[in-house]
């Protein structure tokens, strides 16, 4: 990662004729500095915002899907089952038997496998 940084700064150097022999001997085009400007939102663009807004895009999706009986987890990590979608929002969480907790649809942040919840539960167990 260094090296890509050390590269792109001595180029943007180069291209702005800062080092001897760069091209700063005039009659060059108006265009060619602002190059490395370009080169450095492009690599920002599809290192940083693309992938984010595919995971933002995914997240609304699974949202948007989810319904009654489906097994979440909470942006604070509790376990729950889905009892009640409202239409402002709110959802109601089963977290354990008659024991129900009301959240908002942005509070959940995936879907979980009741099957994996199960077993990760009777693996914590000590044994006796």
């Amino acid at each position: 990662m260094r090296k890509t940084i050390l590269s792109i700064s001595l180029f943007s150097l180069l291209m702005l004729g800062c080092v001897p022999g760069g091209g700063g001997e005039g009659g060059g085009s108006s265009l060619l500095p602002i190059l490395p400007f370009v080169v450095i939102f492009a690599l920002f663009y599809f290192l940083i915002l693309r992938p984010q807004q595919k995971q933002n895009k995914a997240r609304k999706e699974m949202l948007a899907n989810i319904k009654r009986g489906d097994d979440v987890i909470t942006s604070g990590g509790i376990y729950g089952k889905i009892l009640n979608i409202s239409e402002n929002n709110v959802v109601t969480l089963e977290i354990a038997k008659n024991v129900s907790i009301h959240i908002t649809k942005d509070g959940i942040t995936g879907l979980s496998k009741s099957a994996e919840v199960g077993k990760n539960a009777k693996e914590d167990k000590p044994k006796k």
